[in-house]
């Protein structure tokens, strides 16, 4: 492609250059033969002190957000340069005098491309936002036709803005090259005409310059007239070949004539780069001092027909085309977005997509990105916690919990992380509900074979959950655990006795413990130990058990009997037994054959409305006289009178209920 670009370029010079007898060369002020150029002023055959590059670096610190003026751009000023040190949050915004926003306006932030102001076109670059360190930046070639200003959308410390620009200096003369010439074009619209050699035209051109000497005095440059300096800029046309022009006639115009077509630039050309199209512009002016005139006074037949000429061949340089945002992969939160990034190239007004390596002078643009469209809702708790479902055990109470949008709206759970939801419900432990004492049964012997001794039995207050009687609380009447027990005077007796138990050889499981057993001779308040032989027709207790700590089993485990339901002709009385473990847990392991009973009769004698204080039974065995029949005989009768009347009385009832 690059090859048929120089083809095209070398043709077109080819071209222009028959066009023009003897190949001269053009300069700057468009004669043939000038060599002119124009210097870094844009002044044809300048000395490049016609102008003044002014610059300098913005560093005021800013305290307030908002728009700051940085620079002010004079009316004339070229090869503009305004780009911040180095990357920040703040922005860069131009606007003209008129109060027109041209790029960052309005607290609206562009995109990063070509911008049109004060006669020229601005450049806007961003550069990459995670990759570059470099700020934002205006680029313009100029020259602008009115007063630019400058400012920075300041949004945290100011780093820095450096601007340059250049300007016309005091004693420079006007620029007077016409936008757009390209070499191999006519030189001030003068037509080369049939017949007339080399030593003529340059005899007429010597002529001319110093006419134009004689009658014209040099314009001088000011500043204070940079503002309403009359520049006359050559006409800019569409680049579509004009449609009123006649084409010229076959015979060559009069040398007397005073006005002639001569040739004030070009149109514009259609492109910048990639092949484009544009035409000469040509006015009628006077030979000599060439002013332009109506075009009456020249003569229609000889105008030239402008003919299409290919401009900007060279091909377009490669750049990247950078698609839309994709959606935020998350509605709320931190997520990503994506976009396509593209090398292309222009060529013949098509758009073409090529290697990226075309594009590799510029940076990439980001293809991902993060993105936050709001604020995710967030778990509140809305109260605090409710008081226990229960007064005392274990039970529950709850809170309010509510997902809430990031402007206070309560929304549905699902938007907030139910990851990260408080709890609304949790367990409340408010301590034992102690009730009743629970007791075993005493234990069937006495802690001694003679003499004072115990019996013992075991006590534990536990809630009651089962029982609807009328129990008493636990309280501080704790059933006592040991009643005395006697088996008779020890006086005299030989008998073993054996020690406490040690301590078990193990902790759990299966071990041993053992005691120390004697003979001894017991007396009213001493002992006398004597030789085991004397005891020997007694059996001896054994001095070492087998012990096991864990597990203890389980036992039964009941409560005292309720009062009797009735006082007198047969009632009942319950009790609460439950089966506990060691640990005095409620345990299933218990033998259902031993368990005690929950409910027994209770006053089954008959009820008597009245008593004789005088009949009383004086034993405490008179039911045994009664079930022997002896209260037919007068001193069972008088020693039993209570139980003897009942029993007559009974069978009274009986006899006459017959």
């Amino acid at each position: 492609m690059f090859v048929s670009y120089l083809i095209l370029t070398l043709l077109h010079v080819q071209t222009a250059m028959l066009a023009r007898p003897g190949g001269e060369s053009i300069g700057c002020d468009d004669y043939l033969g000038s060599d002119k150029v124009v210097d870094k002023c844009g002044v044809c055959g300048g000395d490049n002190t016609g102008c003044q590059v002014v610059s300098g670096v913005f560093k005021h610190a800013l305290t307030s957000l908002g728009y700051h003026r940085v620079v002010e751009i004079p009316q004339g000023a070229t090869k503009i340069n305004i780009t911040e040190m180095y990357k920040s949050n703040n922005y860069l915004a131009l606007r003209s005098r008129s109060g027109r926003s041209i790029i960052n306006g309005n607290w609206a932030i562009d995109r990063p491309g070509k911008y049109e102001g004060g006669g020229t076109m601005f450049t806007y670059k961003r550069p990459n936002e995670i990759s570059s360190t470099a700020g934002e930046s205006f680029l313009a070639e100029g020259p602008t036709n009115e007063i630019l200003d400058v400012y920075m959308i300041h949004q945290q410390p100011n780093p820095g803005v450096h601007y340059e620009y250049v300007i016309m200096g005091t004693n420079a003369i006007s620029p007077q090259v016409p936008p757009h010439r390209r070499p191999g074009e006519p030189f001030n619209g003068q037509l080369v005409m049939e017949g007339r050699g080399p030593e003529e035209r340059e005899e007429k051109e010597r002529n001319q310059e110093k006419e134009d000497v004689r009658g014209k005095a040099p314009e001088i440059f000011t500043p204070e007239a940079a503002q309403t300096f009359p520049v006359r800029h050559p006409e800019r046309l569409s680049p579509h070949r004009p449609d009123n022009l006649v084409p010229p006639a076959p015979h060559p115009p009069r040398r007397s004539r005073d006005h002639n077509w001569k040739q004030l630039g070009t149109t514009e050309c259609s492109t910048t780069c990639g092949k484009g199209a544009q035409y000469p512009i040509f006015r009628c002016v006077h030979r000599n001092t060439h002013e332009e005139v109506p075009e009456s006074y020249c003569d229609s037949s000889m105008k030239p027909t402008p003919e299409e000429e290919a401009c900007n061949i060279f091909p377009c340089p490669a750049f990247w085309d950078i698609g839309e945002w994709s959606e935020c992969s998350k509605t709320c939160g931190l997520g990503m977005q994506h976009r396509q990034v593209l090398c292309r190239q222009v060529y013949a007004n098509r758009s073409l997509t090529v290697q990226p390596y075309r594009c590799q002078h510029l940076e990439k643009p980001e293809t991902t990105s993060t993105c936050q469209l709001k604020i995710c809702s967030e778990w509140q708790i809305r109260t605090d916690w409710t008081s226990c479902s229960v007064p005392c055990g274990v039970g529950q109470r709850t809170r309010d919990v509510k997902c809430v949008s990031n402007i206070g709206d309560v929304v549905d759970d699902e938007e907030c992380n139910m990851k990260l939801r408080p709890n609304d419900i949790e367990n409340c432990d408010m301590g034992p509900c102690a009730k009743s004492w629970f007791l075993t049964e005493w234990s069937e012997r006495c802690s001694t074979e003679c003499g004072a001794g115990v019996r013992t039995r075991s006590v534990v207050c536990m809630t009651n959950h089962v029982s609807s009687l009328p129990l008493e609380g636990c309280g501080n009447n704790r059933p006592a655990e040991a009643t005395p027990c006697d088996n008779g005077p020890c006086t005299g007796k030989v008998e073993w006795f054996a020690g406490s138990w040690s301590q078990c050889s193990i902790e759990c499981g299966s071990g041993t413990q053992q005691r120390e057993v004697i003979c001894v001779k017991k007396n009213a308040d001493t002992f006398e130990v004597l030789d085991p032989y004397e005891c020997s027709f007694l059996e001896r207790p054994p001095s070492q058990q087998s012990c096991h700590l864990k597990p203890c089993g389980a036992k039964w485990f009941n409560t005292e009997w309720s009062m009797c339901s009735k006082s007198c002709q047969g009632g009942f009385r319950v009790r609460e037994v439950r089966c506990l473990s060691d640990d005095m847990t409620l345990s299933n392991l218990c033998d259902l054959q031993l368990k005690p009973e929950e409910r027994e009769s209770c006053n089954p004698q008959d009820c008597v409305p009245e008593v004789d204080e005088n009949c009383k039974d004086k034993y405490y065995n008179c039911n045994v006289v009664v079930q022997a029949r002896l209260c037919v005989y007068n001193y069972y009768k008088t020693a039993c009178c209570a139980s003897c009347t009942r029993v007559a009385n009974r069978q009274g009832g009986f006899l006459g209920s017959r």
